[in-house]
């Protein structure tokens, strides 16, 4: 079944040669009906405007547009796509914007207007770097309310991971501080053209007002950076280069200096950033 009048995506695929490419990351959804569940998943768009990363052929670009959403910036870097992309936009007069170009270059204030959603199967080469970046802008509260995500599955449950999991580290930490994130579909490799060697999965985060535990933002990331960077090692040692009184700030946080990274929760993590911060 279509969900609108443009033609099946194999048929656009094949129309304008966009045989996917390796070197941008690209595996194609091919399914309509599939893209569309993933907009239904990013929300009831139709008061929004959305941000999309790497639409390709526009699989989730036409499942966006027809579930209602306001306007769409999809942001592409592969010329092949444009034409059909372009077919996308005349089939739904005013309400698409494409932008040939790296989303890493672009503020989408520029464009959008709020309130702003990211909805995007992210290329794998870039998707991490995008994701952390929304997580860490200047000012907070950021651009978008919600961001709904397409990853390898790993990097997914490393978004979403509790602390004791082989899965948790500075990304669980980046993440779960400033936002609420859930895993919300779970995709095989043969969704995709062509099958990638891994599971994929979709990540919904939603913007908190605010952080969730008081911590300066970069004495966070530097301290979370340096902790899983030697995740085996006790705290004591992997960051003792952070300060001369470690094992005290360690203790102001509540943490065991025998501890590891994998053992400590959020909100001691951000504790300690505090008290790490007050010496300066």
């Amino acid at each position: 079944m279509s969900i609108d009048t443009l033609p099946p995506l194999r048929q656009v695929i094949d129309t304008h040669g966009l045989a996917a490419k390796k070197s941008l990351g690209q595996n194609f959804l091919l399914d309509l009906n599939l893209t569309a569940k993933i907009a239904r998943l990013s929300g009831d768009n139709t008061g929004h405007d959305v941000l999309e990363i790497g639409p390709g052929p526009g699989g989730l670009t036409r499942g966006l547009l027809a579930e209602g959403a306001r306007c769409v910036l999809a942001i592409e870097k592969d010329e092949r796509c444009l034409p059909a992309l372009a077919e996308i936009a005349a089939a739904y007069p005013e309400r698409l914007e494409v932008m040939c170009g790296d989303a890493l270059d672009v503020n989408p204030l520029d464009h959008l207007t709020p309130p702003i959603r990211v909805a995007a199967n992210l290329p794998y080469n870039v998707g991490t770097e995008l994701l952390v970046r929304w997580l860490t802008p200047p000012a907070w509260p950021p651009f978008w309310e919600t961001l709904t995500l397409m990853f390898q599955r790993e990097v997914a449950q490393r978004i979403t991971a509790e602390p004791g999991s082989k899965a948790y580290g500075r990304l669980a930490i980046l993440a779960q501080w400033r936002a609420d994130a859930r895993i919300v579909l779970n995709l095989p490799p043969e969704a995709f053209s062509p099958p990638p060697k891994v599971s994929s999965a979709v990540v919904h985060l939603t913007a908190l007002p605010a952080p969730r535990y008081p911590a300066d933002a970069k004495m966070l990331q530097h301290v979370t950076a340096t902790a899983f960077n030697q995740r085996r090692k006790m705290l004591r040692a992997s960051l003792k280069g952070l300060s001369p009184a470690i094992e005290d700030h360690l203790g102001a946080a509540d943490i065991k200096p025998t501890d590891r990274a994998e053992q400590i929760d959020l909100e001691r993590f951000c504790a300690l950033a505090r008290s790490l911060k007050s010496e300066n």
